[in-house]
């Protein structure tokens, strides 16, 4: 597949990602060169892409749009990247306020469905549904 391709291919598991420079009209046909090459190569090997998306990142990025193909390439303001949720600023923040909701909401289950509230009932609940170093404010002090 990377036969020949100019800017950087990157493959993990069923993951495919190309990343290259756009802000001159060179890189942009550089890229939809290479995105050519792979949908030429997907042919031949009786092989399709699915949910494409394309992830803008840069200050004063011309976001040009590019084609796999005969279809243009959805922009997305945000994307999923082995599990971590990062936006066309590498910020991950709303990937950090998601894993927090998620465990609050959990830790109020807990915090609900839990007649004691010893620590000895408490803790290891806790320490199996919350990263290492997380505390449990949720569930107040154990007792």
């Amino acid at each position: 597949m990377d036969s020949r391709i100019e800017c950087t291919l990157s493959r993990f598991a069923d993951d495919t990602k190309l990343c290259g420079t756009v802000n001159t009209l060179e890189g942009r046909d550089a890229i939809q060169r290479d995105l050519d090459r792979i949908e030429r190569w997907a042919c031949a090997n009786h092989m399709k892409f699915n949910k494409c998306k394309v992830l803008h990142m840069g200050q004063g990025n011309p976001k040009h749009n590019c084609r796999l193909g005969g279809e243009w390439i959805e922009s997305s303001p945000e994307e999923k990247d082995l599990g971590v949720l990062i936006d066309e600023k590498l910020n991950m923040s709303l990937h950090c306020m998601l894993a927090a909701q998620k465990v609050n909401c959990i830790l109020g289950c807990i915090k609900t469905s839990m007649a004691s509230r010893s620590r000895e009932v408490i803790l290891p609940l806790c320490s199996c549904e919350t990263p290492p170093g997380v505390l449990c404010p949720a569930l107040g002090p154990p007792t």
